[in-house]
């Protein structure tokens, strides 16, 4: 196995779990994290997985970039809430053949960061997963853990190859995929659905897709979603919903993230999830009116849980 030196920066359910596996499998990994770094510094990193537990110790643990050495593969991991601060954290850990993986949420974000650090080689991930933070340095990995990538530009596209094999090796099941903008479109329509309705019905995974009534709310928000993917180029099939259905179907019952997010009174990732596919979908002559819908109940939501009232 090749070794090349890795950065998580976001060290939560994502980054905890794809970066433990590479640092477990002999990779060097070097963590950003937040309010777990002296936690983690001094204990370690635990991940409880139903693929097997396992204990990282010791850690490479950071709280700035500016402590970190350059790496040859970035995995941003942080919510997008946080991705203004990118273009300041990124360069202390980029040399001249990095590649930054945006494992996140949302839409466009690739192009954000491009226009941020041009001439840096970004490619798009999306995780199917269901894992989550339970204590400073303690993840639990529930189920699924597939990623699926894809190159933003040319460069990267050269690069991924490596970081695929990287992964295999970890154990991580990844689906190398041609464009990154149909691979945000389509996690888009189970995330829109899902984190969303989970916060203004303040329901499971599994409530949302067993209750008749709900289902049929993500389900339209499903088709709303592929049509509006459509117009703006990117062609999924109808089928892709009944897959996403009976997948959520068999999975144990969950809280995504924005709920997460709502409940413990952090800003959820409603621009990027919401707002910014709503804005492309228009600009392509499509109204997103019921995906609108639930973004306008979000915002009032965020706005009277962070007021405080």
């Amino acid at each position: 196995m090749s070794k090349r030196r890795y950065a998580v920066i976001g060290t939560g359910g994502i980054g905890g779990y794809y970066g433990g596996r590479l640092a477990l499998c002999g990779q060097e990994v070097h963590f950003l994290l937040r309010s777990d770094y002296e936690t983690v510094k001094r204990e370690g990193l635990q991940v409880d997985s139903v693929n097997g537990d396992f204990h990282l110790f010791p850690v490479h643990a950071y709280a700035d970039t500016r402590d970190m050495p350059p790496c040859d593969v970035v995995l941003v991991c942080m919510k997008t809430t946080g991705n203004d601060r990118l273009g300041e954290m990124l360069p202390p850990l980029l040399h001249q053949g990095s590649l930054v993986v945006l494992i996140q949420n949302g839409l466009n974000m690739e192009q954000e960061l491009s226009a941020a650090l041009p001439g840096v080689a970004i490619a798009a991930a999306t995780a199917f997963i269901c894992t989550f933070k339970v204590g400073a340095g303690h993840i639990r990995h529930a189920a699924y853990g597939d990623l699926s990538l894809a190159p933003f530009q040319a460069e990267a596209a050269a690069l991924l190859p490596a970081l695929i094999e990287d992964l295999r090796q970890a154990g991580i099941g990844v689906h190398d995929e041609p464009d990154a903008h149909l691979l945000r479109w389509k996690k888009l329509v189970w995330n829109i659905p899902y984190n969303g309705l989970t916060v203004a019905l303040d329901a499971t995974t599994a409530e949302l897709t067993f209750q008749k009534d709900s289902r049929r709310l993500v389900v339209g928000l499903m088709q709303e979603v592929v049509a509006a993917a459509a117009c703006c180029g990117a062609e999924i099939p109808d089928s892709f919903i009944d897959r996403m259905i009976a997948l959520t179907e068999e999975m144990t019952p969950y809280a995504p993230s924005m709920k997460l997010d709502y409940d413990a009174g952090r800003p959820m990732e409603i621009r990027t999830m919401y707002l910014l596919p709503i804005e492309e979908a228009r600009r392509a002559g499509f109204e997103m009116k019921q995906v609108q819908m639930l973004a306008d109940l979000l915002l009032f939501m965020q706005e009277r849980r962070l007021s405080g009232k």
